[in-house]
């Protein structure tokens, strides 16, 4: 049964990691004589609230030769109820995956009101807790603190958007504080573009449990007899030496399981937005296509504007779900775009927002029963708009064909920027009617099934996750995007923030990172260094430049396409914290060990500050490189000492590079080539 369920003796099995701190296979239930938060509670036909789990069996089978699952069947004996604890190891990524499913066979349907994913029980003498907050504009703010007797929650109530306030990750720090290149460290993280729940309770006995999965707000889930409910992954890693080697575990894992086309390429590109607004006709979009063939990048990217005509997207106020081309801006519709980019010599991307509506809309007028609203208050918008209502399978036809129409018009768009700017408001489904505890849940699946049918129709086309900004950054939506938009916070000193968070749990090559003219006052080279340690995107006003401004950026681009599989494949090290400094530092280097590239930013530096040099991590010990800083202006001479000499691995990584200097805005972009 459950108390007896944590001695069960396959646990190192499913644990492939230094589990010394960790016990799983607890699974605590509601009404039982556990007395803190349960992972799992029920009510049964009779109305009893209480189930009490026994160990049936467990098997286990090798998926590959990395990859094993295990999976532990649980039953209740008064009641027709299984419950399976499923874990998927990868051994050398050393990364779990886990989660739960839960079937019944009572007469009629029961209530479940928690499902966590997972739930882990640790041992230390303390626990101290990193978690990511912020906003619109200000995500990922790293915050610390030790947990006390009692609970931390972290969760989010927002439906759609739902990472704008509380990122879906967190890290835990076992015996001491979180730190970067030592110690015991957690990373958890929860593949659910929906509302969360991590929840950090600390018993009498002085053991932390964690339970992670589905926030049960307003979610009272109403379950089917023989109806399989799966709950999200919750994916997580144990790392003795800091979170740096955590990370490293996460982006290897992501970009060989997760991440669509995680070993593939990506494409550098030009957005109009910036240069445009809404305020675009064909002549002024052939232009900047033409820009972004001098800039070098590969793609020209199409945003927010094109579509609607009786209610015509020339804001943000209307048109949002009427997806025809525009025919007073764009006359000739898409298929000219496509092919005026294809003259210029670049690829086509495009904006969609299928998700939404406004209700200044044809949309909304033909079909008001679609999107989420109160039938008898009066509505509030957020960005004037409101949720289209997934857990509608009509619904789900419907965003399904705004992709699969331009496709099939269209065959050569190359990439799709998938907007989400609202969260779910006014929470009620004319479609579910009186099952309206089903919402949050059947819609994000509703979501996924859409995810799915343009992936599996189109399984090449790259896509980008993008929420208003950072909005959305699980693990389970990158299954079927190549990347995701960080922030809508683009100013560079911002952004070094923002990246150094996501960059806890994701590649670079998942974060897109784009140049604009945010924080004008900062130089185009700093704005463009810091957008190089991601995936490099430009959003800027090419034809007002300077021309030493373009000049550098074209060489940018040039030397960024160059270094793209150090970038993009590489391991990433993090070696100076805004946070604890006024610089910042991270390096990328090659599987093999021949190539690096190291990012140095003098954030905010302080009058006459001493300077420490840079010790790179990462490198052969044995083997000779050449520094080199590339990157420069036109006619500017690099003022490292170390340019163009040859060092030992050994050297770098023991001695450093003096890379910082005292004025603010400053960026260096290292390169590190073996001899």
């Amino acid at each position: 049964m459950s108390r007896n369920f944590r001695h069960w003796p396959l646990h190192q099995k499913v644990v492939l990691m230094p589990a010394h701190h960790l016990r799983v296979g607890k699974y605590t239930l509601s009404g039982t004589e556990d007395f803190f938060d349960p992972a799992f509670a029920i009510q049964h036909n009779d109305g009893n609230l209480t189930s009490v789990l026994y160990y049936v069996s467990h098997n286990t089978k090798n998926i590959d030769s990395n990859v094993t699952q295990t999976t532990v069947v649980m039953k209740d004996d008064v009641y027709p109820l299984e419950v399976k604890l499923c874990y998927i190891s990868y051994v050398k990524e050393n990364i779990i995956k886990t989660w739960t499913e839960i079937v019944h066979q009572e007469k009629k349907p029961v209530t479940i009101n928690r499902y966590a994913s997972s739930m882990l029980y640790f041992e230390a003498p303390k626990y101290y807790l990193t978690e990511f907050s912020g906003d619109w504009a200000k995500e990922v703010n790293m915050s610390n603190q030790q947990l006390q007797f009692g609970k931390k929650i972290i969760d989010s109530k927002l439906g759609s958007r739902a990472a704008m306030y509380a990122q879906p990750f967190f890290q835990l720090g076992l015996g001491q504080p979180v730190q970067e290149g030592q110690g015991t460290v957690m990373l958890g993280t929860i593949g659910w573009t929906g509302n969360f729940q991590f929840t950090f309770e600390i018993d009498n006995a002085s053991n932390l449990r964690v339970i992670s999965g589905i926030n049960p707000f307003l979610s009272n889930y109403e379950l089917k007899p023989n109806e399989v409910f799966t709950t999200p992954e919750f994916i997580f890693t144990i790392s003795e030496e800091g979170t740096g080697k955590a990370s490293r575990n996460f982006h290897s894992w992501a970009r060989d399981y997760q991440l669509k086309d995680g070993k593939g390429d990506r494409l550098t590109l030009l957005n109009n937005w910036e240069a445009t607004y809404f305020g675009f006709d064909e002549p002024k979009l052939e232009e900047l296509m033409k820009d972004a063939k001098n800039l070098g990048v590969d793609m020209f990217l199409l945003d927010d504007g094109w579509f609607a005509n009786k209610y015509p997207r020339n804001s943000d106020k209307q048109g949002l779900g009427d997806w025809d081309v525009t025919k007073e801006k764009l006359p000739n519709g898409v298929p000219h775009l496509v092919k005026a980019a294809k003259d210029a010599g670049v690829k086509f991307g495009i904006w969609i927002e299928p998700e939404m509506v406004n209700p200044k809309s044809e949309l909304f007028e033909k079909h008001p029963e679609w999107a989420i609203h109160l039938p008898n208050r009066e509505r509030y918008y957020y960005r004037n708009q409101l949720v289209l209502d997934l857990s509608n399978p009509k619904v789900q036809d419907y965003v399904f064909e705004v992709v699969d129409k331009l496709m099939i018009e269209n065959p050569e768009i190359a990439f799709f920027k998938w907007d989400c700017n609202s969260p779910i408001t006014n929470v009620y489904s004319f479609y579910l009617k009186d099952k309206q505890n089903n919402l949050y849940v059947d819609h994000v699946r509703g979501v996924y099934n859409v995810f799915k049918r343009v992936n599996e129709k189109y399984p090449n086309i790259p896509m980008m996750l993008c929420s208003g900004g950072g909005g959305r950054c699980d693990y389970e939506a990158l299954k079927y995007f190549t990347e995701f938009w960080c922030s809508d916070n683009t100013d560079p000193i911002e952004r070094i923030f923002i990246q150094w968070g996501f960059s806890q749990f994701f590649p670079s090559k998942a974060m897109d990172a784009h140049v604009t003219s945010w924080n004008s006052r900062t130089s185009v080279k700093f704005r463009t260094d810091v957008a190089f340690m991601c995936k490099l995107g430009f959003d800027i006003r090419l034809n007002e430049m300077k021309e030493d401004d373009l000049k550098y950026c074209q060489n940018a681009v040039a030397n960024y396409n160059r270094l793209k599989k150090v970038i993009l494949d590489g391991d990433l090290y993090r070696l100076v914290s805004p946070y604890e400094s006024n610089h910042m530092s991270v390096m990328h280097v090659s599987p093999a060990k021949d190539k690096a590239v190291l990012y140095a930013y003098d954030v905010y530096p302080r009058y006459s500050e001493k300077l420490y040099p840079v010790k790179l991590q990462g490198l052969d010990p044995a083997k000779m490189y050449k520094v080199e800083e590339i990157n420069l202006m036109p006619n500017q001479n690099s003022g490292l000492k170390a340019n163009g000499k040859v060092f030992s691995g050994d050297f770098l990584m023991k001695a450093g590079l003096d890379v910082f200097t005292t004025r603010q805005a400053n960026s260096r972009i290292i390169e590190i080539t073996a001899q």
